[in-house]
């Protein structure tokens, strides 16, 4: 019932005039309050132009309602979609077009979702700069392990938000004084390149490395406070190699690039928590870059830890890339690939 945006526009405008050929057999209308319908429509009606090529009923909007035209399967769809968007509209005063995606997705789904996995449901981040939705299941459920487990590992593709995700909840509870300090963690290991050597001191040696986790603090926190916050140490970046000996107490603790550990030095970060801390480890299986011999501490980690209570291992999935749309498809397709050793089909895998 639901269709992907990418296929031919020629859609939304049948859903625009309606087609004199098939008369719709169901018809239902959602009642409006003042403003929700610019709030779901988005800017420049961006949101309902989306639904009119998403959805197979057709939309009429004005401002004190929505019909909804259709075979009964199709009314009752969007339905459904479009009542969970005014759900989130009456939740947050707007709705994004990242949350029309979200819905459509998960709406379309069929999969049983407890109430604070559905979209509406979903938690939030609350950072000085911005707030932060969760935007899917897998998401949602890597937030509240992070609520009651004091190491929690988030494995997943590109684009699926598990750095950021860590670092919006180092960050809340920073804000929040539940911690003294955010500690960013990254083995300095090269991407398939080799970069030589690098100038100047150790800060800027490593910033290269550290520059998502960087983007991403800019993003919720004041530039000037950032600064303001590593030169008191509140917040620290620091190389997996320095960790060795320490104990980090009062502290977030967020090992990102995980997969491009040792066994040994999963086991060494691993063992640095003090009292009043939490750790969150994310990392990617498919992009290990180090030397064939050596064994991924990522990799290992759920076999070894598995039993031990206060540890959780989330898996996120191409279904919670949160980037560009065709993230999600480029995810899938080097699966195919990796997985049956011929080349991505290309097509939309939401179809």
């Amino acid at each position: 019932m639901v269709k992907t945006k990418t296929e031919n526009l020629e859609t939304e405008s049948q859903n625009v005039t309606g087609t004199d050929q098939a008369q719709p057999s169901n018809r239902l209308e959602i009642p409006l309050k003042e403003g929700e319908l610019f709030a779901l429509a988005g800017v420049h009606d961006r949101n309902l132009k989306v639904l009119r090529v998403c959805l197979t009923a057709k939309l009429v909007a004005n401002g004190e309602t929505i019909v909804i035209m259709g075979d009964p399967p199709a009314t009752a769809q969007a339905k459904a979609v479009i009542e969970e968007l005014l759900k989130i509209a009456r939740k947050r005063g707007r709705v994004e077009s990242e949350d029309v995606e979200t819905v459509l997705r998960i709406m379309s789904s069929g999969e049983q979702l407890e109430a604070r996995e559905i979209p509406s449901g979903l938690s939030s981040i609350e950072t000085p700069q911005k707030r932060i939705h969760m935007r899917s299941p897998n998401q949602e459920r890597y937030y509240q392990a992070t609520k009651s487990n004091d190491i929690v590992f988030a494995i997943g593709p590109a684009g699926t938000g598990k750095t950021y995700l860590a670092v919006a909840m180092a960050v809340e509870a920073l804000v929040r004084r539940k911690v003294n300090r955010i500690v960013l963690v990254r083995p300095a290991v090269e991407a398939g390149e080799n970069l030589g050597f690098l100038p100047g001191d150790l800060k800027e040696k490593v910033d290269p490395y550290f520059r998502p986790l960087y983007d991403a603090l800019m993003e919720m926190i004041p530039i000037e406070r950032v600064k303001r916050l590593i030169e008191r140490n509140a917040i620290e970046i620091a190389p997996l190699a320095y960790m060795r000996g320490r104990t980090l107490s009062d502290s977030y603790v967020i090992l990102d690039e995980a997969q491009n550990t040792t066994a040994e030095q999963m086991m060494m970060f691993l063992t640095r928590l003090g009292t009043r801390s939490k750790a969150l480890i994310t990392g990617d299986k498919t992009q290990i870059d180090l030397p064939k011999k050596e064994e991924s501490g990522l990799l290992q980690a759920p076999s070894v830890l598995k039993n031990i209570s206060g540890i959780v291992f989330v898996e996120l999935t191409e279904e919670d890339a949160v980037r560009h749309e065709l993230v999600r498809r480029i995810i899938t397709a080097y699966q195919e690939y990796r997985n049956n050793g011929v080349q991505g089909s290309g097509q939309d895998q939401s179809k």
